[in-house]
């Protein structure tokens, strides 16, 4: 009995601090691996959740309980120890973890994965009743509470989260007037035609798109709620409600306010080609690792849902002492803005540069486009940007992968083509673009087929 009481406290205790896709996702792969004992902390909700489906809760598409990708029981049954508690310090000397309720945690090693706070800038009245962003379920939970008494919300900021926002709102009925600095829509991140493509969307939508305006107070009322706010160039607007959804920066104040902590942050927490901090035992991921040689075209913090997948599947492996260099290769998102769904694939930059260029089409309504990046010299393809038209990952990655050139891409691009049978294909006006822009004569010789598409990713 003494003997199987010792083996039971030698297995080793992995601790992961956020159960988001990043966190959830190191927590199967460490349960696949191996046999450790595995336990996870979340101050926001006791069981994961998709985040991505926050919007459609307030909408009323889904209920809360069908965004939790595992049923109540999973956890139990993999062994996956849940703890809903606040981490209030790291301990990396004594690998201890204080808990704001609970006894501290030992352990012997550590992933961090607790995700994006929205930014705050200084603005006076920032914290008041009413104003906030849209990260948690916590938020979701704080919109629900002030929509029967907001008939104007401002939003602040014109990222994914703030279009999502504005409409939720509008599915609601409430006013919405969205404050962007830039003088198109995401212009820091979409080039320029798409830019002012989903900029015209919003308006067509009846929300108060306010194109190059900053944010400068908050201004309450008697109880501390948010009345309105006064732009940089000295307007009111009256509102009952603040969105701040100006981008999100690491949630880790509680990493950099830890004494007896060897972890070193810069935006982030810093983490090497395999994920491991400065720490010993200590990892971390997602949205509050910052890589410190990241791959080239590719950022050191990387906000998205997929990135964050695939480096807790990395860390999990790491953990098992079963080394993997974390590579995300290609870089690709989606995301929809209203009715306009979008996608992107690998190298596309907002303007032309010096090495690369683009094929663009645009739908004489301005509701689709695509854009098809390839190197000025060699031709080969660099990148998609596709506005309310659907194309095949796979496909797109080997094209980028193989350095296709763009004529042979453009005369395929039936093989790319996801959307459903029914649907309008662009293929050869896309290539009509091309042809007038470069005096050629290419035809399009693939039309859509899954029986080709199988056999051109088999390299048949």
């Amino acid at each position: 009995m003494a003997q199987q009481e010792n083996k039971v406290q030698q297995v080793e205790h992995i601790v992961i601090i956020g159960n988001g896709i990043s966190g959830v996702t190191a927590a199967r792969y460490v349960r696949k691996l191996s046999d450790k004992k595995v336990t996870i902390i979340s101050s926001e909700t006791k069981h994961f959740f998709s985040r991505t489906a926050l919007m459609y809760i307030y909408m009323g598409h889904m209920p809360a309980e069908d965004t939790k990708p595992y049923e109540d029981w999973f956890w139990a049954k993999n062994r996956l120890n849940l703890i809903q508690d606040h981490v209030q310090n790291v301990n990396t000397r004594t690998q201890t973890l204080s808990m704001y309720k609970g006894e501290p945690i030992h352990y012997d090693k550590l992933l961090i994965a607790c995700g994006s706070k929205p930014n705050k800038y200084g603005w006076p009245g920032q914290d008041a009743e009413g104003v906030q962003g849209l990260y948690s379920m916590q938020d979701l939970e704080g919109m629900e509470s002030y929509s029967p008494t907001t008939k104007h919300a401002v939003i602040v900021g014109g990222g994914l989260i703030g279009i999502e926002m504005a409409e939720m709102f509008a599915s609601r009925g409430i006013t919405t007037t969205f404050l962007v600095r830039e003088k198109s829509y995401w212009s820091n991140v979409l080039p320029a035609e798409e830019s002012e493509m989903i900029s015209r969307h919003i308006l067509e939508h009846h929300i108060d798109l306010r194109l190059g305006t900053e944010l400068k107070e908050i201004l309450t009322d008697s109880n501390g709620r948010a009345r309105a706010v006064v732009t940089t160039s000295g307007e009111e607007i009256a509102c009952q409600f603040v969105g701040l959804t100006a981008g999100v920066s690491p949630n880790i104040d509680f990493v950099k306010n830890s004494k007896e902590c060897d972890i070193d942050c810069k935006k982030g927490i810093l983490v090497n080609d395999f994920l491991a901090t400065t720490a010993p035992n200590v990892f971390a991921v997602g949205d509050c690792a910052e890589l410190m040689n990241p791959e080239p075209s590719r950022r050191p913090i990387e906000a998205i849902w997929y990135t964050g997948r695939m480096m807790g599947e990395t860390a999990a492996y790491n953990m098992c002492d079963k080394r993997v260099k974390y590579s995300p290769k290609m870089w690709f998102n989606s995301a929809k803005f209203l009715d306009i769904e979008y996608q992107v694939y690998g190298e596309v930059p907002t303007k032309p540069t010096e090495h690369a260029t683009a094929v663009y089409w645009e739908q004489p309504e301005g509701r689709k486009s695509v854009r098809i990046v390839f190197n000025k010299n060699t031709k080969a393809v660099l990148g998609f940007n596709l506005m309310g038209v659907r194309y095949r990952h796979e496909v797109c990655e080997k094209w980028i992968q193989d350095q296709t050139h763009v004529e042979e891409v453009l005369q395929q691009l039936g093989l790319a083509n996801f959307d459903p049978e029914f649907f309008t294909e662009y293929e050869s006006k896309i290539i009509e673009v091309y042809n007038k822009e470069q005096n050629r004569n290419l035809e399009l010789k693939q039309k859509r087929s899954l029986s080709a598409v199988w056999r051109f990713l088999k390299g048949k």
